[in-house]
C-alpha cells in the first residue's frame, strides 16, 4: 500500500467515477483501476461495488476512507513542514475558488503567481463557494479563495481581500422599470432568477426579504454560476442580484430603496493547518492585487 494508491482511492470515493478521478489526477482510467486494484488485493477487500458505471463505497470502503485522508493528510503536512524549514517554494499547491472570483479577481494573482514560482505546481478547482469552504474545514484543501462565509467558523480563518457590492438589476425592458418607485414589495410581485438559495449569495437576498416579510418569488436555475443567471437576466427571465462589477450595457440597476449587504472576497484556511511556502507565496501574491 502506497500514497498513490490511497490517493486514487479518495479520488473515486469522492467523485463516485473512475473516469473523473484519472481526469483530476491526470492519469489514465487503467492506471486508476491498476492502482485501486494493487490497494484491493494488498488489504484483500474489495472497497468498491461497481454496478455498471456507478461506483459507490462497500462497508470496508467507508471505514478506510477517513483513515487514507489522514494519512495522505499527514504526508502532505510533513512535506510542508520540511518545505517551510527549508523557505523553498516549490512542489503542489492546490487551491479551490468560485467561477466569479477565479474569473473577475484571480487572473492577474494567477500571472504574477506562476511567473515568479515556476516550481509550484498549481492545481485550481473551480466549485461553489460554499463547498470549497467545507473542503477547507475537513482538510481536503489547503486554501480557497472564494465568498466568506456571513457567520464566522472558529477553525476556519477567512482573510477578506475584495469589497463586492452588489445591485439589484434586470433587462432593460423589464415591466418592473415602468414604476416611479420600486422597494422590496414592488419586486416581490415579480421573478428572480437567483443562486440557490442555499448559497451564501442567495441567502442574503432571502433573509433580506424575510426581515422584510415578504414572499421571494425565485426561479430555481440548474447553477450557480453567476454568469449564467446574468445572461438569464439579459433575455428577460427575471429580476436579480448581481455584483455591481458585472452590470454591463444589457442590464438595468434598479434603485430600489432597500439595499442589499455587499458580500466579502477572500482567502480561507484551516485554523490549525500548517501552510506551505507555496500557501502563504500564494496569500502574499492576492493581497498584493487585492482592492479592499
Amino acid at each position: 500500500m502506497d500514497t498513490n494508491q490511497l490517493e486514487s482511492f479518495v479520488a473515486v470515493a469522492e467523485s463516485f467515477s473512475f473516469s473523473n478521478a484519472a481526469e483530476k489526477l491526470h492519469l489514465t482510467q487503467p492506471a486508476i483501476s491498476k492502482r485501486i486494484s494493487a490497494l484491493e488485493e494488498w488489504l484483500d477487500c474489495k472497497l468498491f461495488n461497481r454496478i455498471g458505471r456507478r461506483v459507490s463505497l462497500t462497508r470496508e470502503g467507508e471505514n478506510l476512507l477517513p483513515r487514507a485522508r489522514e494519512i495522505l493528510l499527514s504526508v502532505q503536512q510533513t512535506e510542508q513542514a520540511i518545505r517551510v524549514g527549508s523557505k523553498s517554494i516549490a512542489g503542489q499547491l492546490n487551491i479551490m475558488t468560485s467561477h466569479h472570483v477565479g474569473l473577475h479577481r484571480l487572473p492577474a494573482t494567477l500571472k504574477s503567481f506562476i511567473n515568479n514560482y515556476p516550481e509550484v505546481n498549481l492545481d485550481i478547482q473551480f466549485v461553489d463557494s460554499e463547498f470549497a469552504h467545507q473542503a477547507v474545514l475537513h482538510g481536503e484543501i489547503e486554501i480557497a479563495v472564494v465568498t466568506l462565509a456571513p457567520a464566522t467558523e472558529p477553525n476556519i480563518v477567512a482573510l477578506p481581500i475584495w469589497h463586492d457590492p452588489l445591485a439589484f438589476v434586470a433587462n432593460q425592458h423589464h415591466p418592473v422599470l415602468n414604476k416611479e418607485h420600486i422597494n422590496l414589495d414592488t419586486l416581490s410581485h415579480y421573478r428572480a432568477v437567483l443562486p440557490g438559495l442555499n448559497t451564501y449569495t442567495g441567502r442574503l437576498i432571502a433573509d433580506l426579504f424575510r426581515r422584510h416579510q415578504l414572499r421571494l418569488d425565485a426561479r430555481n436555475t440548474s447553477s450557480n454560476y453567476l454568469e449564467t443567471i446574468k445572461m438569464m437576466v439579459s433575455i428577460g427571465m427575471g429580476w436579480s442580484v448581481l455584483p455591481l462589477s458585472m452590470v454591463d450595457k444589457n442590464l438595468k440597476i434598479l434603485e430600489v430603496a432597500e439595499h442589499v449587504e455587499a458580500r466579502k472576497l477572500g482567502v480561507i484556511h484551516h485554523k490549525k493547518r500548517q501552510l506551505s511556502n507555496a500557501a502563504l507565496a500564494f496569500i502574499e501574491a492576492i493581497k498584493a492585487h487585492g482592492t479592499l
